[in-house]
């Protein structure tokens, strides 16, 4: 009796010097447990706040409420994220989109930002019911290069067509809108936190729009060439898709209702035609063209004088270059007009309704 106690005293004192559990089953093994979806608690009435890194994400909201509603979404830098949708009294309506999230959350040389994620929830009779925040897995890029009136703009009543254009994208297409006010084809390839900051980022198949005219003033016919086509092979040797893109039309009218002036049409001081020589290049090159000027033209034309004066911010700041918020939406949607007839995005990636 004495000889086994001992035996198992022997045995006890080796397990505990090697570590080893005397349980008699072993221990399961735990799995590491999920962060959690991002969801409604996380929002009040009128915006959402989601504490995560830059990136690219789809947002799926639930929208409706005891009452009839209608909610529209904004976010980050006033940008336009989902259109003013309705629902009936006791309905409930889904609705996905996909955010760039990014640092500065606007534009590439303004204001940093609040980190993180911020919506606003607004509209007519706003009801939000539900919201899941998760990272986006198979997204196709269009990122945009541009000027002030394509950016981002941090100010009311400013805004750019480039702001306006998420809303009219479904889930799985991101808006990454790297347009700065100011810019011209010289300073956008000069400046080491524009195009070589933009550039590293496109990925293969993404779109990238290109608009820089308004502040080329000073820049002669071959430069401006030479820099388009330098922008244009920068996108194809990263392996995404470049569409030129012409400017939007100054609001600067002839006695006789039209256009037709070098003011209104972008030609410089040195006589360089700019939407022209878009034009030409993306002949040449073989690059999709989005002639903006030419619909903005139109349109402007069309609403004469007075009725397009809501379309610029003619009423708040006698400014006859920069759009409203009502402006941009309205070139926006020919922007979005345009990447269809192209066939550039396809029919289902874009929202209609």
């Amino acid at each position: 009796m004495r000889q086994r106690r001992t035996h198992l005293r022997t045995a006890v004192t080796a397990a505990v010097a090697l570590g080893i559990g005397l349980s008699a089953a072993p221990a399961q093994a735990r799995t590491p447990a999920r962060p959690p979806v991002p969801g409604i608690e996380n929002c009040t009435a009128t915006a959402c706040h989601f504490d995560l890194p830059p990136g690219t994400y789809d947002v799926r909201v639930t929208l409706g409420g005891d009452l009839a509603s209608s909610t529209a979404i904004g976010g980050e830098t006033r940008r336009a994220l989902l259109p003013e949708t309705a629902a009936p009294a006791g309905g409930r309506i889904v609705r996905g989109f996909t955010v760039n999230v990014r640092t500065p959350e606007g534009e590439p040389l303004g204001a940093q930002g609040t980190p993180g994620l911020d919506l606003t929830v607004g509209g007519t009779a706003p009801a939000l019911a539900g919201i899941r925040v998760t990272p986006a897995r198979h997204t196709r890029q269009i990122l945009l290069v541009g000027d002030s009136t394509v950016c981002d703009q941090p100010g009311d009543p400013y805004s750019g067509w480039g702001q306006r254009l998420p809303q009219y994208l479904r889930e799985g297409l991101s808006v990454a809108n790297y347009s700065d006010s100011g810019e011209s084809t010289v300073s956008y390839l000069g400046n080491p936190l524009l195009w070589d900051a933009v550039r590293p980022l496109i990925r293969r198949g993404d779109l990238v729009l290109i608009q820089l005219a308004h502040n080329d003033k000073t820049t002669d016919g071959p430069a401006y060439r030479a820099n388009l086509e330098a922008l244009v092979a920068g996108v194809r040797e990263r392996g995404g898709e470049p569409v030129l893109v012409t400017p939007v039309v100054r609001r600067w009218f002839n006695t006789d209702g039209t256009l037709d002036n070098d003011t209104a049409l972008l030609v410089n001081g040195l006589g360089v035609d700019h939407p022209a020589v878009i034009r030409s290049v993306a002949a040449d090159r073989d690059v999709p063209l989005i002639d903006l000027t030419a619909r903005t033209k139109e349109l402007v034309e069309s609403l004469g004088v007075e009725g397009s004066k809501a379309l610029y911010l003619y009423n708040e700041k006698r400014d006859n270059t920069h759009t409203s918020v009502h402006g941009a939406t309205v070139y926006a949607d020919l922007v979005r007009e345009e990447l269809l007839n192209l066939r550039l995005v396809p029919k289902g990636s874009v929202r209609v309704e």
